[in-house]
């Protein structure tokens, strides 16, 4: 029987990214997704491709063996795909994942077959598939939550992999880094065993890849886009070939790396390592990738489990130094009323409406008690030309 998989989130990461490795792996891929353009580009396509980008040069890959349904307009043909799936995969935003959780809840609840599927949520978030796992269980009736796990195994993942800006009309096709990582847990699999995905590395224990990667890859990245914005840098390759931009984001990475190293079986000279290769692979020009698409969602990347209040909340709780994490958090800050960007809107919204205290507290959920608050409320203040 052919193996099939249902991805969520018919863009540039569901295709470039999840599809691709699933197709290698020789599913079947079906989109689901709510935006008719999408939808209505994939099926009337036979394939696209994927272009890997690297310093290298470009390899290009073509995507086939798919379908796409509406979930908006065709829900229960989505429930029917579920039902009959082996895997489960998304990749639409942390904040969309409680929109996808009743038909995917629906599916799993119509399974028969007897193994379970798997679930595997693939967003830049900790704790992603926990998060998703959570609002399904609240669409299960209650006599069958109790048997759930009968019918869907849930894994949390940790994805690396930059998807820069799209070359005009470009359509379905997606340049993408050639460098990836995909890390899953594998002990919720048991006995019954994971999926047969070559792509996925299988863990054990995935908190130290999540957070080496988030506190790396993710808070350097929108280090170097919150400064270059406020220099007024158009392309990230760009921010870091400003020393000074680049000596920030050095000094961001060495914060992250001291909790990194200290709470995580990882060496000094290995993070170190980590760090240098990232820093290479954002300053690669080939990937043209623009200041203002890494800075967008601000309110996202300033929220308390995420990429800067993350790691530095870690860090004032064991008297650790944080403050070049305090100096991103300002650019962050100062991240506001970007064209295409509704989070920056927001962003500003709050900084000029609420008190130095309330927008704090709202925009990164930190209790007044907690070690790092007073840092982070003078830095909102500062912003909003607050006199202490």
């Amino acid at each position: 029987m052919a193996k099939k998989a249902i991805q969520f989130g018919g863009g540039n990461i569901g295709r470039g990214f999840v599809a691709e490795f699933l197709h290698e792996a020789g599913y079947e891929v079906v989109f689901v997704d709510v935006m008719d353009q999408t939808v209505n580009a994939l099926q009337n396509a036979d394939s696209y491709e994927v272009t890997e980008v690297s310093d290298e040069g470009e390899k290009t890959k073509t995507i086939t063996n798919f379908r796409a349904i509406n979930s908006k307009t065709h829900e229960s043909d989505v429930i029917q795909e579920i039902a009959t799936a082996d895997v489960v995969t998304c990749a639409v935003g942390p904040n969309i994942l409680k929109f996808i959780a009743p038909v995917i809840a629906k599916g799993i609840d119509a399974r028969t077959m007897e193994k379970p599927v798997a679930v595997i949520a693939c967003e830049n978030a900790i704790g992603a598939t926990d998060t998703l796992h959570g609002f399904i269980k609240q669409h299960t009736a209650e006599d069958r939550v109790e048997t759930l796990y009968n019918r869907a195994q849930f894994a949390n993942s940790a994805i690396d992999r930059i998807v820069p800006n799209q070359p005009p009309n470009a359509g379905l096709d997606v340049r993408i880094e050639k460098f990836y990582e995909w890390v899953v847990e594998k002990t919720p699999f048991g006995d019954v065993g994971h999926p047969d995905i070559p792509a996925i590395h299988w863990v054990d224990h995935l908190e130290p890849y999540i957070e080496r990667k988030l506190f790396t890859v993710n808070t350097g990245h929108a280090t170097t886009a919150y400064f270059g914005h406020i220099r007024g840098k158009r392309m990230i390759a760009e921010a870091l070939a400003d020393p000074e931009i680049k000596e920030m984001v050095h000094k961001v990475l060495g914060e992250t790396a001291s909790l990194i190293t200290d709470k995580h079986e990882i060496s000094d000279e290995e993070q170190k390592e980590y760090v240098d290769k990232i820093i290479q692979r954002i300053s690669n020009p080939y990937l043209e990738d623009n200041v203002d698409r890494v800075g967008r969602a601000p309110l996202r990347k300033l929220s308390r489990k995420e990429r800067f209040i993350g790691p530095a909340a870690q860090l004032a709780e064991r008297g650790q130094k944080y403050d070049a994490l305090m100096d991103a958090v300002e650019m962050a800050l100062r991240f506001q009323n970007v064209p295409g960007d509704q989070e920056s809107a927001e962003l500003a919204d709050i900084l000029k409406e609420q008190s130095p205290e309330s927008a704090t507290s709202q925009l990164t959920g930190l209790e007044e008690k907690h070690p790092l608050y007073p840092a982070v409320l003078e830095r909102v203040r500062k912003v909003q030309g607050v006199k202490v």
